[in-house]
């Protein structure tokens, strides 16, 4: 289906649709997930770099759009709709516009429908004008369509969380084992860390008590260390001697999930995005992994709410 990109002077909507070839669901997460957004935001040869993204009514999206020429362009959204896998409405700052996305299930297809509603249509006739607006907008679906047509079947758990502390203290409450004892685990775990091995190949083991039966143990293996940028590590639970062990609540879940975290820092605040999927599993363990990201992202929202508060005292 061919893109419709349409704007008239005396009006002030500028508008566009595409049917894409993904299920609604797929192309939601496309949409609202930091670490796909910025591979196809934007008009043709510009990137990005994300420093927060709170799809939430009330949230934030904030990025750096990098033209070709290497110009930088700041843009800020806020969030005054969001309706899960059907409808996104945001604001952008200046120029002032609100866009709003919806998504139509048609089978295993979504229509896509694009309004970016301006203050009035003088404004609209500048952007489409000065800037190229409606022939941007068509570039940024086309780009759209090319990524989701070209995904991998297997996608990474990806979440993003910006903090108001510097990035060296960040990265000192991933690595430093009386910092991480304070906020890493589930909401109210009481973490006791019985080593931490910062260096490739050393190992990060920890015991959650459990106040029904005996100790959980979990551990993290690190493959690569740049401070204060990024952690790459292999996690899992373990024995109290660091031997990986299945999943207690569910023997089939893969036995290792491999994870990067990243840290960028931007006045003052830093943006973490950890990116997490399974290495060495079975279709079943894999298929288990997909049906709880629903889960495991609350849970790492209660991880990383802990992670705030600990910062903030800090």
């Amino acid at each position: 289906m061919e893109t419709q990109v349409k704007s008239k002077t005396s009006e002030r909507e500028l508008t566009a649709s595409r049917l894409l070839n993904a299920p609604v669901e797929l192309v939601w997460e496309v949409w609202t997930n930091p670490e796909h957004i910025k591979n196809w935001w934007g008009p043709n040869g510009f990137t990005n770099t994300i420093y927060k993204m709170d799809v939430k009514l009330g949230g934030t999206w904030e990025l750096m759009m990098h033209g070709p020429d290497g110009t930088n362009f700041w843009n800020k959204h806020t969030y005054t709709e969001v309706v899960k896998h059907e409808k996104l409405v945001h604001v952008h700052g200046e120029p002032k516009f609100e866009m709003t996305i919806t998504f139509t299930a048609q089978g295993n297809k979504t229509l896509v429908n694009i309004v970016s509603l301006f203050e009035s249509a003088e404004v609209l006739q500048k952007v489409v004008k000065e800037f190229g607006a409606a022939e941007g907008l068509k570039q940024n679906v086309d780009k759209l369509e090319n990524y989701v047509n070209n995904l991998p079947a297997e996608r990474e758990l990806v979440i993003m969380r910006q903090f108001n502390a510097p990035r060296e203290l960040v990265f000192k409450a991933w690595t430093e084992p009386e910092r991480l004892a304070q906020w890493w685990g589930p909401k109210g775990a009481d973490i006791h860390v019985s080593k931490l091995e910062l260096k490739p190949g050393g190992m990060f083991l920890y015991s959650m008590k459990n106040p029904n039966g005996p100790d959980i143990w979990g551990k993290f293996v690190y493959r690569e260390i740049a401070a204060p940028e990024k952690l790459v590590f292999a996690s899992s639970f373990s024995d109290k001697d660091g031997n990986t062990s299945t999943n207690p609540w569910m023997p089939v879940w893969p036995l290792e999930i491999i994870n990067t975290v990243t840290l960028i820092e931007h006045e003052g605040k830093t943006t973490l995005t950890i990116k997490g999927k399974p290495i060495n599993a079975t279709p079943e363990e894999i298929k288990n992994f997909e049906s709880f990201r629903d889960s495991m992202e609350g849970g790492f929202a209660g991880t990383f709410d802990q992670l705030g508060e600990y910062l903030t005292k800090n």
